[in-house]
């Protein structure tokens, strides 16, 4: 069928929910969204189109009599089509959404019930566009990168973590042991796994207890500074800060530990609440469970660029967006170092938008500056945040080891990522502290411009990395 037939075959109802000639959908009243998506039998693709277009916004499958001449210029509107592609873009009047610049209420509209619809066998999510006086209404990242680098004194080279691992199992006094080794073998950054919580055998309290007596140990045996994100994801608000507040208690020096919220599992309600009460801490965001929505295999969902995108309006200081296949798992390139880049710039293109974070005009002159500044890795909006939303950290983690540090930065086109490789240094055949030195040797290797086997013949422990990780 051509588009005209399939125009004429819309009744009333769904032809309040298209208009493919809207113009300039970019003029700042609409939220763009580009779907793939595949209709059932029921109903054509333009039908099904509008009818997720209605679902989406102000409407359900039938017009009722009770709308208004107002609710009517809410509606979503379908405003381009690709059949060949399979593709829908919708403009979403961003008036719909929550004033308090609430991300849930957002995704209750645009992957709410609308996922699941009878009428669609795919409907994936695969970008967003948000225009300025949106980004207006939203938190943003306030504790960034830029501010850890400041903490560590780090600026030439990724900033180098780990997982503790095993995962679980380990007491809170075996839990910190793992974490000094690490810090005192000359990593940055540890964290807590994402199942990490008040278990028995390593009650929570003793655990930060134990974590800040083993980082002022290292801080004083390497003269360096150390940073701890702790998760404080919990069963309700109340815990989630007795959580937080615990840690901030316990004495630790401001930059030198994180709150980490299991994104997805928790709730964007968690993430903006961490964000808010916390100005001040960098607010570490996993993506568990985001498989179910972003795996390329999945019709229905969403991607991890537009997962990222969101963290970083909610405020996220930093999100996993993955390995790009480097390491274990799902995901490729083009999908991860887009999702990266969406989120560290001021300026980026996406999978069908170029976004730009900025709040003031595009063509203002000082915001091109800031452009060409961001491209140069200068750091920006840290005495003008007025004229943009702040960066949120790619956390890259999943399978590294230090035999794949530069295979990733290569990929990555550079530095500012924070990676946390768990078994990529515990697994090493001398222990955490040996793998540390391992993953920091290949690290000076990389700044050094020094291929890492020739770099390993004067460093034993990246030798010894290289022979156990090529044998595995």
């Amino acid at each position: 069928m051509t588009i005209k037939k399939f125009l004429k075959s819309l009744n009333s109802h769904q032809e309040s929910y298209i208009n493919l000639d809207l113009p300039n959908p970019k003029n700042g009243e609409y939220m763009l969204a580009v779907y793939h998506m595949i209709p059932t039998k029921e109903l054509n693709f333009l039908q099904v189109a509008t009818e997720v277009a209605a679902e989406s916004s102000t409407g359900t499958n039938f017009a009722v009599q009770t709308e208004t001449p107002f609710s009517k210029t809410l509606n979503a509107i379908v405003y381009k089509i690709d059949l060949k592609k399979n593709l829908i873009w919708i403009a979403f009047p961003w008036r719909l959404f929550d004033r308090g610049g609430n991300i849930q209420n957002i995704l209750t509209y645009i992957v709410g019930n609308v996922l699941g619809m009878k009428q669609v066998s795919a409907l994936k999510l695969l970008d967003v566009w948000f225009p300025p006086a949106m980004l207006e209404q939203y938190d943003g990242p306030n504790y960034t990168l830029d501010d850890l680098r400041k903490y560590l004194n780090i600026y030439n080279r990724p900033i180098l973590g780990t997982i503790v691992k095993p995962k679980m199992g380990l007491t809170s006094a075996e839990y910190a042991e793992v974490a000094y080794d690490f810090w005192v073998g000359g990593g940055d950054f540890v964290k807590n796994d994402e199942p990490q919580a008040n278990q028995d055998f390593c009650p929570y309290d003793k655990m930060v207890k134990h974590v800040k007596e083993a980082m002022d140990k290292a801080v004083k045996k390497t003269g360096k500074k150390k940073i701890h994100s702790f998760n404080v994801s919990a069963s309700d608000f109340d815990t989630m800060i007795e959580r937080c507040e615990m840690i901030r208690n316990e004495g630790f020096e401001s930059g030198s530990y994180a709150f980490l919220i299991d994104g997805i599992t928790a709730g964007w309600m968690a993430v903006q609440t961490l964000r808010r009460k916390y100005p001040d801490v960098f607010i570490h965001f996993h993506r568990a469970a985001h498989g179910a929505f972003t795996r390329p295999e999945n019709p229905i969902g969403f991607t991890v660029l537009v997962l990222s995108k969101f963290a970083r309006l909610a405020g996220a200081s930093g999100i996993h967006t993955g390995t790009a296949g480097v390491g274990k798992m799902k995901g490729d390139p083009k999908e991860d170092i887009t999702s990266a880049n969406n989120i560290l710039k001021l300026l980026a293109k996406g999978h069908f938008f170029e976004q730009s974070w900025a709040t003031a005009p595009e063509n203002d002159k000082d915001i091109l500056k800031l452009v060409h500044e961001d491209s140069a890795h200068h750091v920006i909006l840290e005495d003008d945040s007025w004229r943009g939303m702040k960066k949120c950290c790619p956390i890259i983690s999943g399978g590294l080891n230090p035999t794949l540090l530069k295979p990733f930065i290569d990929i990555m086109g550079g530095v500012d990522f924070i990676t946390t490789m768990g078994a990529g240094c515990h697994a090493h055949p001398r222990g955490t502290q040996a793998g540390a030195k391992a993953l920091i040797q290949s690290c000076e290797a990389y700044v050094k411009k020094i291929d890492i086997k020739k770099y390993s013949k004067t460093h034993k422990e990246l030798a010894e990395a290289i022979s156990f990780f090529k044998k595995k």
